[in-house]
């Protein structure tokens, strides 16, 4: 069964739970600033493991020490569903033991 996109309200509900996260060209993306680069390139391996766990990846960028996602879901047609946010839940719990802001 495929994911189904959720509703601008509701993703601008979903939102307001996850501060420092936007809406932006049909994605929810985030900018995470740590202290060096290799802080951030080991947020960047978690957030791997974690998107391979639940088999939903977001776009990844990795700078000198931030890290940016930006995450749709290509099976419901580019649009943003619940596999979305729940990534952005889990690496939101992961992102403070990096030092990540």
């Amino acid at each position: 069964m495929a994911a189904e996109p959720l509703s601008q309200k509701e993703i601008e509900d979903r939102l307001r739970e996850l501060p420092g996260w936007a809406f932006e060209d049909d994605r929810i993306i985030r900018t995470y600033r740590l202290g060096s680069h290799v802080a951030a390139s080991a947020l960047v391996a978690h957030i791997a493991a974690v998107q391979d766990e639940l088999n939903h990846h977001s776009d990844l960028t990795l700078g000198y020490n931030t890290v940016r996602l930006s995450m749709n879901t290509h099976s419901a047609g580019d649009a943003v569903t619940e596999a979305d946010f729940t990534l952005a839940e889990r690496v939101e719990a992961l992102a403070p033991a990096h030092g990540a802001s």
